[in-house]
């Protein structure tokens, strides 16, 4: 391991950072100063790993009935495949290209997907990352409609143009085979059919195709005497047909709502048409068009009625209802109505086999934002509670912040608060789909993820294992009232919509201390209780913040103790009053009638009943001062050792004691500065003394929800790089608190023990120290005031401070100071207040005074200052042509480093305390803003971030869970027998009347069809190998399946063996029969010798 010397710089820096190293060099004992970094660049290394949410915007799914799989297709080409709970896996075409239709290769670890670029993929799903083992391009005609029979590997592909072409799954390769339109229809047919919409086979006889065009018109081809025997026509276009299991009838859907029957050997006219929806007129008249049925399945059941479920049909005359899927069994019809519109739907049933009783079990429905699955065997029609984490979009998230290695005794405590909230009624039945194994390998750490959400909600989730569970769900908006209508809506509100909408969340897991900041300037905290609790009323706590830079006047740097710091008009005394809920008084306006002391958001007047879970402890409103809005919070931090919550925006800081529901500190950025204020600030521009109107108030708002930093600040000398998001001129100049670090630290060059301290950082680089005297007993913490003493700045950067943190003289991360959490309802003589928490600090000798390092990073550079003497003994430029989103300071298991997001897509990690950058890799290009606001790390190398409206995208810089990771994801594939085929009975099998089989290979095998156009389409080899495909697999279904699944390749090689074998078995026989006449005629001519 090599050794760094503080001493010293490391090489690459630039002359200004070594000369400021340079000049901060210490003197002293040589090994005191050295620090033993363990960790390094083979520590790192980037990957994927899971996806969870649900799959942004759906266009196709289809289910394995033997397996007991689901796959998703995106709009986007994503494939998302699910299985039992915890058994999830994501895969991307490269194309982008949107999924129109899946179908699986039954029981065969095979998946078919067809694209809109007319593209069809196999998929291996044999290993553990499907990956695509052929691909087939169609150069002159679009895909429109596939099918693949059951235990077949010829799939039927329609286009637009009215053909249907056959392809061999095995090779990808086309069949010389092809069902023109022109054949298909009457040849006394002028009109073109349009593009083919149905492809499916008789489930009595193989041969028989049924072919179903846009126009209506529905083919019954033969496929071995190519041509049609039955032509069934009707008026309105065609969305979907479905077969009887006993190949008699079929049904189709139309775009007038109508279902129609046909008899298959009737095809004059159908045996039956209803409108499901539609008004039945007295007077005996066609019933009125209704809305387009979308797709139909019939269902038959051994022992009762058949189902017929269908999609669309309603009556135009219900605009603005919700979708619904009907579902019609014997006389009954049931109307389901779903929360969003329907994209799709199969229904499940206990067979495979298309030629027997169906025996329909489940629906699955699949939705533009949801997946629900319907219970058709009870009563009532229950849906399934569904176990996968697909509520992540419930509401919009807005934050996120991600905790790994967490104590362990907080998701038991989430999960059984969490538990009493689940909703009832769900069918008692387990979910159906559930193939798939879970992973061997875990991880030992627990993970938490908190989303915040557009509604004010907060959810708690369970991720560990790479698994995502929900815990616990928070409702912030119960602390206030909710408008009725928009009528009623506030005028003192400062956004457009979502008023609710989390900002930013602080988090403390040992204490379960929760803060959250919104985006109405308000800031609640929470603490986490077991009992339920009602409030009569909400404590609150107006502040009131204001930048007026002309009127500041500096405090002495290093100045006395202040128990407050208040700016004119603010109080320090707790507030628990209600405020007002319009300024319609004459408290609440100031003399020129402008809007003065009142919040944005009005508190909730009845009592609020706090169930077991996170209850409100104090709730903080920012106000309005002189007709100006406040500003949106920034910066937030809680300490729940200190119990003192931090928060700052563009006109300053406030420090409120949560514990004596008192305002501690109100100040303005310059005013920490004091005398070594080192920007030059120009008195602010005057206001307009009118009221603004509703319209410029909610102008000025637009930057909810998901607002950072990076929408409200911008730094003058790297404004060019800042995203354009960023419009307010206002900004560039202000000052803006970007961060807060509770710690105990030496924050004044003339300490010498540390003690509890609050360090700044701003928008401009500066990071600022704030001394604070906490009473040492739980008495004393109540009674007394917490002491306030200013350190002036500390360090400045290029570039907004994003993240700060401390070590020890040994290099090691001191973690925060906080008090484990106990019960807050509890009797106050029962309540055992664990004493909080502090990093042991070394004490410091006379040759060596600094015992403490700060780490402070910017969107710039990252810097390791040495406490108290605040000299900068390591530098490191991270970027000079992007700026730095996302940074946080984590711990691996080999040591700590800081981690890095920027703008450009690179992630990288430096080294602690020495800065040495140990990871560059350039990951992911920002195109959208969603991105830099939800990316974060956490420790033992994870990080996250939300990859669409819907998912998380989660991803590992450690490479050892980068080489764990194939152990820990689940199979998807696992060995299971077909179930034996129906029996046709002793008669059917004497009379021939069971199902009918086919020799496709014969049909459409090259021998006989020939070979396709090679113009038609063009097929490309996947990157996916073959191990998985030849992966293990149990009784007949292995053979099948290996022989099915069987690479051309290797069928190629075996047919140049069996010919060479052929050839030398030949030359062998030949060369035997030659030896043979040889030794004969030797035999002779010897005996002939003899003779003579």
């Amino acid at each position: 391991m090599k050794k760094f010397n503080i001493r010293k710089v490391l090489d690459g820096l630039t002359a200004a950072s070594s000369s400021s190293s340079a000049a901060s060099a210490q003197s002293g004992n040589r090994e005191n100063d050295m620090i033993q970094e363990t960790l390094q660049s083979e520590h790192f290394q980037l990957c994927k790993t899971v996806r969870h949410g649900f799959p942004y915007q759906p266009s196709s799914m289809a289910f394995d009935p033997v397996q007991k799989i689901l796959a998703i297709g995106t709009q986007s080409g994503a494939l998302r495949l699910f299985g039992r709970a915890g058994v999830e896996c994501y895969c991307q075409h490269e194309s982008g290209s949107a999924v129109i239709q899946l179908e699986f290769l039954v029981n065969e670890g095979a998946l078919v997907s067809a694209l809109a670029d007319d593209s069809i993929h196999l998929w291996n799903l044999r290993q553990k990352l499907p990956a695509i083992l052929h691909s087939l391009k169609f150069n002159r005609e679009r895909i429109t409609f596939c099918h693949l029979p059951f235990q077949s590997k010829w799939l039927y592909v329609g286009t637009e143009r009215g053909n249907i072409h056959i392809v061999n799954v095995e090779s990808f390769t086309l069949s010389g085979y092809v069902i023109m339109w022109n054949k298909a229809i009457e040849l006394s047919s002028k009109t073109h059919p349009g593009p083919v919409v149905h492809i499916s086979d008789n489930p009595m006889d193989e041969g028989k195709l049924l072919i179903g065009f846009e126009c209506g018109i529905v083919v019954l081809w033969d496929l071995k005497s190519k041509k049609a025997d039955y032509r069934y026509n009707y008026d309105e276009a065609i969305h979907s047909v479905a077969w009887h299991h006993e190949g008699k009838q079929f049904v189709c859907s139309h775009s007038d709502g109508t279902l129609t029957t046909w008899n298959v050997r009737a095809p004059a006219k159908p045996a039956q048409t209803i409108t499901p929806h539609g008004k039945q007129p007295k007077d005996g008249k066609k019933p009125e068009p209704c809305k387009p049925i979308l797709k139909v399945e019939y269902k038959t059941t051994r022992a009762g009625d058949p189902f017929m479920i269908l999609c669309g049909g309603l009556s135009y005359d219900t605009v603005g209802r919700r979708a619904c899927l009907t579902v019609m069994h014997g006389k009954s019809t049931a109307v389901l109505e779903m929360d969003y519109p329907i994209v799709d739907f199969l229904t499940l049933c206990e067979t495979p086999y298309p030629n027997d009783f169906q025996e329909p079990y489940a629906v699955v429905v699949l939705l533009e934002k949801d997946l629900v699955v319907i219970d058709l065997a009870q009563i009532g029609y229950p849906i399934f509670e569904n176990p996968y984490p697909l509520s992540i979009h419930e509401s919009p998230v807005t934050c996120c912040e991600y905790f790994a290695d967490c104590p362990a005794e907080v998701i038991p405590a989430l999960y059984s608060v969490g538990s009493r909230q689940k909703r009832q009624g769900f069918s008692k039945k387990e979910w159906p789909i559930s193939g798939g194994n879970w992973g061997q390998g875990t991880l030992s750490f627990s993970e938490i993820i908190i989303t915040g959400h557009a509604d004010g909600s907060i959810k708690f989730w369970d991720a560990s294992a790479l698994m995502l569970q929900v815990l616990y769900k928070l409702k912030t908006a119960k602390v206030f009232e909710k408008p009725r209508g928009k009528e009623e809506k506030s005028s003192t509100e400062i956004v457009d919509e979502d008023p609710f909408a989390i900002q930013i969340l602080s988090w403390c897991p040992e204490s379960r201390v929760l803060c959250v900041a919104g985006v109405s300037a308000h800031v609640i905290v929470y603490r986490f209780s077991k009992q339920e609790v009602t409030t009569e009323v909400v404590q609150l706590l107006e502040v009131r913040m204001q930048c007026e830079l002309n009127e500041v006047e500096s405090p002495e740097c290093g100045g006395e103790q202040v128990s407050a710091v208040s700016t004119p008009g603010t109080s320090s005394s707790p507030q628990t009053s209600l405020p007002q809920s319009h300024p319609s008084t004459s408290s609440n306006n100031s003399s020129d009638g402008l809007r003065d002391n009142v919040p944005c958001l009005k508190v909730r007047s009845s009592p609020l009943k706090q169930s077991p879970g996170y209850q409100v402890e104090l709730l903080i409103q920012l106000v309005w001062v002189s007709g100006e809005p406040p500003q949106q919070i920034t910066s937030l931090a809680v300490n729940s050792a200190y119990g003192l919550v931090a928060f700052g925006n563009g006109n300053g800081l406030a420090v409120v004691d949560y514990l004596q529901k008192t305002l501690l500190l109100n100040m303005s950025t310059a005013e920490l500065y004091g005398s070594t204020d080192p920007h030059h600030r120009q008195p602010r521009s005057p206001r307009k003394t009118r009221q603004p109107s509703a319209g410029e108030q909610t102008s000025k708002r637009k930057l909810h929800p998901l607002t950072n930093n990076h929408d409200i600040y911008m730094d003058n000398s790297f404004s060019r790089s800042r995203s354009s998001s960023v419009t307010s001129i206002d900004r560039e100049s202000r000052e803006v608190i970007s961060s807060f670090y509770f710690c105990d630290s030496l924050s004044k060059k003339s300490e010498t023990v540390a003690v509890p301290s609050l360090w700044v950082g701003t928008s401009l680089g500066s990071m600022l120290a704030i001394a604070l005297t906490v009473p040492s007993t739980p008495e004393q913490r109540m009674q007394q005031p917490v002491g306030v003493s200013f350190c002036g700045p500390v360090v400045r950067l290029k570039g907004g401070i994003l993240r700060m943190a401390q070590l020890d003289a040994s290099g090691t991360l001191l973690p925060h100071v906080y008090e484990s959490w106990y019960e807050p309802n509890a009797p106050e003589e029962e309540r055992e207040r664990p004493r909080r928490r502090r990093p042991t600090t070394p004490p410091s000798s006379q040759e060596n005074p600094d015992c403490q390092y700060a780490v402070v990073c910017s969107e710039k550079q990252a810097k390791v200052v040495a406490m108290p003497s605040q000299n900068c003994v390591y530098e490191h430029n991270i970027t000079e042509t992007s700026f730095v989103l996302r940074a946080d300071v984590v711990t691996m298991t080999a040591g700590v480093g800081i981690a890095c997001f920027c703008a450009n897509g690179h992630i990288m990690t430096l080294s602690l305390p020495s800065l040495r950058p140990l990871l560059d890799v350039n990951y992911l290009p920002l195109t959208d803003m969603r991105i830099a606001r939800t990316f974060c790390f956490s420790n033992q190398g994870q990080a996250l971030y939300l990859t669409s409206p819907t998912e998380i995208q989660r991803i590992t810089y450690n490479q050892e869970t980068c080489d764990n990771l194939q152990e820990m994801l689940g199979e998807l594939f696992t060995p299971v027998d077909t179930p034996e085929a129906p029996n046709r009975g002793f008669f059917k099998g004497l009379f021939g009347g069971g199902a009918q089989s086919l020799d496709r290979e014969d049909l459409f095998g090259e021998e006989t069809a020939g070979k396709a156009s090679r113009s038609l389409a063009q097929h490309i080899p996947g990157p996916g190998g073959m191990e998985g495909m030849k992966g293990a697999a149990s009784g007949v279904v292995g053979e099948l399946a290996r022989a099915r699944i069987a690479l051309d390749e290797r069928g190629q090689k075996l047919g140049e063996l069996e010919e060479r074998t052929a050839a030398m078995m030949s030359s062998a026989d030949s060369f035997s029969k030659h030896a043979h006449d040889v030794r004969q005629s030797l035999a002779i001519h010897h005996d002939s010798c003899f003779v003579k």
